[in-house]
């Protein structure tokens, strides 16, 4: 079995992850951290404070007894708004923390993208508009084109984590763009890993969600990805790596 372990902020989705680990029925184990923060608020200057080093450290620390085969900070937002640089910074800190290889959501996006061979996505993002393009501007530095982008404005993780599964999927539907070959959705505080072929099934095209690819690497930071039952197109071929 592989242990992904997860340092995750606050208190929004976070029980995504024990009910896929229960879900897969012992495929992949999922320990979470929750690290501390400061204010729960989608705001450039509150999210430099939650990827703050000092965090994921004490989070790496708490993580330490589950033994993790690999980490991610899993936190899109907390980590696209230091940009590629610092995003690498963060991972690295975790991953020399723990010993294990280690990555974040942000990465992940870039990386899940490369290995489908997708160039040019929509984005369906929950933050404000001046947070969103962040996470486009980082996509851009992957190489990743975004040839849309929906912001819808939500304030706090603990909102988006009341999203119901309609609003998800209607959000999906409103951003996506026929020139996109996939939809990406941002946000580690929205509840997604039991909706992905349903999301796939309501744009007919790859969609990544920031939970998903979160396991998605830290798998891919093991060894080859297992194909994982309902958890989307990135995870229908076995052994795909990029």
């Amino acid at each position: 079995m592989v242990t992904v372990g997860l340092l995750y902020p606050g208190h929004s989705a976070e029980d995504d992850y024990p009910t896929l680990e229960a879900r897969l029925d012992g495929a992949v184990k999922l320990p979470v951290v929750i690290t501390s923060v400061g204010e729960d608020a989608h705001r450039v200057d509150a999210l430099l404070d939650l990827g703050r080093a000092e965090r994921l450290a004490e989070g790496a620390a708490e993580l330490k007894p589950a033994r993790p085969d690999a980490v991610m900070w899993a936190c899109t937002s907390g980590s696209f708004v230091f940009g590629r640089e610092g995003a690498n910074i963060q991972a690295a800190g975790v991953a020399q923390a723990l010993g294990v290889p280690a990555s974040s959501t942000s990465i992940a996006f870039v990386d899940a993208c490369r290995a489908l061979g997708v160039e040019r996505v929509a984005v369906a993002a929950s933050y404000p508009e001046d947070v969103a393009q962040h996470f486009v501007r980082f996509l851009t530095a992957g190489g990743v084109e975004v040839v849309s982008m929906g912001s819808n404005g939500i304030i706090t993780a603990a909102e988006v984590g009341t999203l119901l599964p309609e609003q998800v999927v209607a959000m999906v539907k409103a951003a996506d763009d026929p020139d996109a070959e996939a939809v990406l959705v941002p946000d580690t505080a929205m509840h997604t890993l039991e909706i992905i072929d349903d999301l796939e099934s309501a744009v007919g095209k790859p969609v990544l969600t920031a939970n998903q690819v979160t396991v998605w690497k830290g798998l891919d930071l093991v060894g080859p990805v297992p194909s994982l039952p309902g958890l989307g197109t990135l995870f229908a071929t076995r052994g795909k790596r990029e």
